[in-house]
């Protein structure tokens, strides 16, 4: 299983704590290549950007207006996080995704 997130961040955090045998890829340190980022894409659509973040808020409308798979290529932190895969991809760390890894 592997965690995808940053290290500063308190949900990923959370979930790592819950997940102790999940490997973390830190994306900040370590950019996703644009294969992993489409995949990603692919599954979670527009809800893998997050538009509520201290990166979305600083873009220039046109950067904003820029593929989604662009965006995250140019700032990884932009990413809703975590991502976790065992298998099956699920996105963030709500009840639903506890209930169904932990």
């Amino acid at each position: 299983m592997k965690l995808y997130g940053i290290k500063a961040c308190d949900t990923c955090r959370k979930a790592l704590k819950a997940l102790p045998d999940a490997a973390f890829v830190d994306v900040r340190a370590t950019p996703l290549e644009r294969a992993e980022l489409a995949r990603f894409l692919d599954a979670f659509g527009g809800d893998l950007v997050n538009t509520r973040s201290t990166t979305w808020r600083g873009m220039s409308e046109a950067e904003r207006a820029a593929d989604p798979l662009d965006q995250l290529t140019a700032h990884p932190t932009l990413m809703k996080r975590p991502v976790i895969d065992n298998g099956t991809l699920y996105l963030g760390w709500g009840k639903d995704v506890q209930a169904a890894l932990t």
